[in-house]
């Protein structure tokens, strides 16, 4: 069963994102996430804490955060606190940093110590006692009636996947490409199932620009930004593993082949100038656009491959018609969904 989520950018004025979330809730969108990079847009977590209060069922998070730029106790208290104010709708997306790390000056977290945050702050964020930098720790005033917040772990690389397949609940991809999704997910069970976890628990998050319409000349347009965006991932990638195909899937590092450069001043903006490299192959491959069946016949593939959750990246233009639609002519053709 797919459930349906959206991305909204905590760009001012906060009352616009609170605005889509709002819309997203009354549309039959299951989650609503915001972006965690605190000088290009707003400090997010206000605007979480609002949402959770001016929102009555959708769930909220980060998609995602990082123990990189928030010191990982602070990060853990910080959701348990929006989970009593949401009464318990939260769930957290991290990674080891992008945007909201690189744009400052400094460098994404290095796997072992990223391992080492998630695993503390899983725990920490849902009351139970860690024992961190040499202390026993634990948040007392952790509700125990409310339900766990789960932890998806971003990545792509198989040292990031594997930490994801050890300690989380779920993998977030950054694609709509089922092939890739499902190399992927079959790296992270592959760590889950050596540390003796059940793979069949961990769940698929897909995140990815929709744009419905019928044309797909604009669509494409309107969403080349976002392989450039994950293009980033995947340079980080070639560098560490090459790309002769032996580690990564030649299908997520082919592309950028032909990338010459990426600025952080216009990350996931429409019409940014480095995602000129981008084919209409890519924006197909990557993104969910077309008219209404073609996305259905996208989502039901992605299904087919295990997706549990689509995540609307809402960052091309006509927001609330995109959301109109998901509402009236997709959402409801996926069963299970609390329209």
């Amino acid at each position: 069963m797919l459930s349906f989520g959206v991305t909204v950018l905590p760009d001012p004025p906060y009352q616009r994102s609170l605005e889509l979330i709002q819309l997203a809730e009354r549309h039959g969108f299951e989650y609503a996430w915001t972006y965690d990079s605190h000088v290009l847009w707003q400090e997010s977590t206000p605007l979480l804490a609002i949402a959770a209060r001016e929102t009555s069922k959708i769930k909220l998070g980060h998609f995602v955060t990082n123990p990189a730029t928030r010191e990982p106790t602070v990060l853990a208290s910080m959701y348990a606190a929006l989970q009593d104010i949401s009464n318990g709708r939260m769930a957290m997306g991290i990674g080891r940093g992008d945007s909201a790390v690189r744009y400052i000056g400094n460098q994404p977290m290095k796997v072992a110590e990223f391992e080492a945050a998630c695993a503390m702050i899983k725990e920490f964020m849902n009351g139970r006692e860690v024992h961190w930098n040499d202390k026993d720790l634990e948040l007392k005033w952790v509700r125990p009636e409310l339900p766990e917040i789960p932890m998806w772990v971003a990545g792509y690389g198989p040292k990031a996947l594997a930490v994801a397949g050890r300690v989380s609940d779920g993998v977030i991809v950054q694609l709509a490409d089922p092939e890739i999704i499902t190399w992927i997910m079959d790296t992270a069970r592959k760590a889950a199932v050596a540390e003796g976890r059940d793979p069949s628990k961990l769940k698929c998050i897909v995140g990815a620009p929709s744009h419905v319409t019928d044309d797909l000349a604009d669509a494409r347009d309107q969403v080349r930004w976002f392989p450039a965006m994950v293009s980033n991932h995947v340079m980080d990638l070639v560098e560490r593993y090459g790309s002769d195909g032996s580690s990564i899937p030649k299908a997520l590092t082919d592309y950028v082949e032909a990338r010459k450069f990426y600025d952080y001043n216009d990350h996931s903006r429409v019409g940014a100038a480095h995602g000129e490299f981008v084919t209409d192959e890519i924006c197909d491959r990557f993104c969910v656009i077309g008219n209404a069946e073609q996305i259905r016949a996208k989502l039901k593939e992605l299904e087919g491959v295990g997706v549990d959750q689509f995540n609307v990246y809402l960052m091309t233009q006509g927001q609330e018609a995109t959301l109109q639609a998901y509402g009236d002519d997709i959402i409801p053709h996926f069963a299970g969904v609390t329209a």
